[in-house]
């Protein structure tokens, strides 16, 4: 099975590489969980946190490289 569809294997992974499961993959695993409606609620909303943080860090991380690999095509 894909991590992808699997938290407990996404969670190793993260502990391990430090890699942060595309939120695709993250709310796929929410609705594969079939919360309880309050639980749900609360993961919901730490997910929706979780989604913009992960954007932001992909614009912070893409700013970075670019300015990197301006920095390596002048040499």
């Amino acid at each position: 099975m894909a991590y992808h569809y699997d938290p407990e294997q996404a969670l190793e992974e993260l502990t391990e590489d430090v890699l942060l499961p595309n939120p695709v993959y993250v709310r796929d695993m929410i609705f594969r969980a079939k919360l309880p409606a309050d639980l749900a609620l609360e993961v919901d909303r730490d997910f929706e946190s979780y989604l913009a943080q992960f954007g932001e860090l992909q614009k912070l991380g893409r700013r970075i490289l670019e300015r990197l690999a301006a920095r390596s095509a002048r040499r």
